[in-house]
């Protein structure tokens, strides 16, 4: 009666405690703890069910054995473990050398082993694992009560273990969406939902913890500076000084000195020292754009830069640590002209860490709508005109267009429109495109209203028939497009 209370009072601990571990590797732990002590074993472990496992199952916690590989290579040799996997049954034996049922185990005869306990771990009916407890120094270190205890224990452990693997299964998924979500408010004010820009998003999320070198490729007028900016301010140098530099913009005998500063003297007119641009960014981020047009001497030095985080001043003979994040942006084929032999390909792979490229507007079409919206409204506060929205006509013209500027080019027309518009809706007469965007309508040989109607049914098409999903993608309201559909005849 006296054991029975003992079990009892163990098992009522052994639940309290288990039940409170909700991170699975503490769990096993403890479990191998509570049971060892419990029956005064020498050594143990749990193993679980593991699908890349040859053997199927796979030690997770262990006690007094050489290794993790030591604990498998046994359980894999036991004949003890293979039989309580196999049948279900819980194994005791308080003289393993001798029970015959064992004779042959080399494992238990190598490691003199007396006493054994192993009990199966079920989740349900399926066997998930099991805990395996032995000594070699008492006959009668385990009785059919500590089996009986065991056989409960196992049942508690293997709920609490399976519980925990939900939890933890539960948190990954938890930080997943949570991810998800954080990249759409982390850069709120950089507009797009399409699936190659929130992929732009998702990566330039992954590098703000991070100093590595970033590369963001893409057409002139994508917005490569905008994400640089993001990412410097959402990540670990937020605070800190962004210095811009524009290297097709600098004149090629200054850009040296403008870049890492100058000492008096070195030159005509070198009348002081002068900080250059990356020590104006230390601390911060200096972003190269238009790295591409750098002459191959400068290459040399932004790779030491890179390297070393060091530079010299012009005329200098002390070298000066620079504590800077670099992010680079080019719309030239890098690789390109690496093979041309017009950029270090050294420097192309220092800077090229991270790879973010920007696709043009038009291969995010869906994000037209919501651009165009945001650009009126931005415009309208601007410059206090009562636009509020852009007429589904004009939307299509804008839909139609290929934005050879990007989205820089895209804003500008838009701005403009604003700022002529005397109405409260943008209509198509508001756009004044260039004389080249006009010779592509006219050189189709249609009339605007032909051009809407192609438009729409092309994309009715790409949609299997979905007017609703039309509509969104056209950015009109769906009773819009169900009256031009019945309008044409097509109801």
């Amino acid at each position: 009666m006296e054991q029975q209370n003992d079990s009892f009072n163990a098992l009522f601990e052994i639940t309290r405690t288990i039940n409170s571990i909700l991170e699975p590797g503490a769990l096993l732990e403890k479990v191998l703890e509570i049971a060892m002590t419990h029956l005064s074993a020498e050594r143990g472990f749990v193993m679980l069910s593991d699908n890349t496992s040859e053997s199927g199952y796979t030690v997770v916690a262990l006690k007094n054995f050489n290794s993790k590989k030591a604990s498998n290579e046994f359980a894999a040799s036991s004949s003890v473990v293979t039989s309580v996997l196999q049948s279900g049954e819980a194994v005791l034996t308080f003289d393993a050398m001798s029970d015959e049922r064992f004779e042959s185990s080399v494992s238990i005869i190598a490691q003199k082993i007396l006493s054994i306990i192993c009990i199966p771990l079920r989740a349900g009916e399926r066997i998930s694992g099991a805990v395996y407890l032995d000594s070699s120094k008492s006959r009668k270190a385990f009785t059919e009560e500590a089996v009986k205890f065991l056989t409960v224990f196992g049942s508690l452990a293997a709920i609490a273990i399976e519980n925990a693997q939900r939890y933890t299964t539960l948190e990954k998924e938890n930080t997943r969406l949570k991810h998800e979500v954080d990249v759409s408010h982390l850069f709120g004010n950089i507009i797009g939902k399409s699936e190659k820009w929130k992929k732009v998003l998702e990566i330039s999320q992954r590098v703000l913890d991070v100093d590595a070198a970033v590369l963001i490729t893409g057409e002139s007028g994508t917005g490569k500076e905008l994400i640089a900016r993001a990412i410097h301010e959402h990540g670990t140098r937020k605070g800190e000084a962004f210095v811009a530099v524009n290297s097709s913009a600098l004149p090629e005998h200054l850009m040296e000195s403008e870049l890492f500063g100058y000492v008096k003297g070195s030159f005509t007119g070198a009348a002081a020292d002068k900080k250059g641009l990356v020590e104006v960014a230390n601390g911060g981020t200096l972003f190269l754009d238009e790295i591409g047009e750098l002459p191959l001497l400068l290459q040399s030095k932004i790779l030491r830069l890179l390297q070393e985080k060091e530079y010299r001043r012009v005329g200098d003979t002390v070298n000066r640590k620079a504590n800077i994040r670099i992010i680079a942006a080019t719309n030239k084929e890098l690789a390109e002209e690496v093979k041309g032999n017009r950029f270090r390909e050294d420097l192309y792979f220092r800077l090229n860490v991270v790879g973010i490229h920007l696709p043009p507007l038009r291969e995010r079409k869906d994000d037209i709508p919501l651009l165009a919206n945001h650009f009126v409204r931005k415009a309208a506060e601007n410059y206090k005109r009562p636009v509020e929205g852009i007429h589904p006509e004009a939307m299509q013209l804008l839909l139609a267009n290929q934005w050879k500027g990007n989205v820089r080019e895209f804003q500008n027309v838009i701005e403009r429109a604003v700022v002529l518009c005397r109405e409260t809706q943008l209509t198509k007469d508001d756009f004044l495109f260039d004389s080249k965007d006009q010779a592509v309508l006219q050189k189709t040989g249609m009339t605007l209203a032909d051009f809407e109607r192609q438009l729409i049914e092309t994309t009715l098409e790409e949609m299997n028939g979905n007017r609703t999903r039309t509509a969104e993608r056209l950015g009109v309201s769906l009773r819009w497009l169900q009256y031009r559909i019945k309008e044409w005849g097509n109801e």
